[in-house]
């Protein structure tokens, strides 16, 4: 698997040599550096841990700048590790958006907008009520128990409460372009989070057959 740590740019449209319109979403990935390396006899798993982001090092707690100081490289902003890694990786590697290649599979990780708190209509999708003849239930989302058995609330039953702000994987998602110069790439259709959001791309393993 190849993983890469990048941010929202926004999103856009290009148009095919047939003259068809598709909507891209741009994620700039710039080069991630390798932080750390866990290993199966020291931590009992395998994986890397990419770094993303700069900041200034008095913004940073002094036990990760210990950390950082002690791998010998830049403090990053964000940290993520990643199991299952393609290739080999040194600390202090980098690893560019050239990871990934025109026409593959990427899943993106990041978090969606936030909605606040929403009724059953917008969160769930329920249907309203009758508005005419004094209808007191155009938006309520009506019963949500039962009679005397059981006599309580089901777990999960669907109500109005907080909406978005959650992590959400978009999947099998086509890779359209790779910017090597502007550390660009742009993927077919939307992913979740607002302009500026941090995301993971990763290479989409769904429908791959398990060795």
């Amino acid at each position: 698997m190849k993983a890469l740590l990048g941010t929202k740019r926004g999103m856009t449209q290009i148009w095919r040599e047939d003259g068809s319109r598709l909507p891209v979403t741009v994620i700039d990935l710039e080069p991630n550096t390798v932080t750390a390396l866990k290993t199966e006899d020291r931590d009992g798993y395998d994986a890397i841990q990419l770094g993303f982001g700069a900041i200034r090092a008095k913004c940073v707690a002094k036990p990760q700048l210990g950390q950082f100081a002690k791998a010998g490289v830049e403090p990053r902003r964000h940290l993520r590790e990643v199991r299952g890694m393609e290739g080999e990786y040194a600390v202090g590697d980098q690893v560019p958006v050239t990871a990934f290649e025109v026409g593959s599979k990427v899943d993106v990780v990041g978090t969606s907008k936030g909605k606040g708190f929403a009724g059953t209509i917008k969160r769930h999708g329920f249907s309203r009520g009758p508005v005419t003849h004094g209808s007191q239930n155009v938006r309520r989302p009506g019963s949500i128990g039962m009679c005397k058995y059981p006599g309580r609330v089901i777990k999960g039953k669907r109500m109005a409460g907080h909406m978005g702000n959650e992590r959400v994987t978009v999947k099998n998602l086509e890779v359209v372009a790779v910017d090597e110069a502007a550390h660009q790439l742009l993927v077919r259709g939307p992913v979740p989070g607002h302009d500026g959001a941090l995301l993971l791309v990763r290479t989409s393993w769904t429908g791959k057959k398990k060795s």
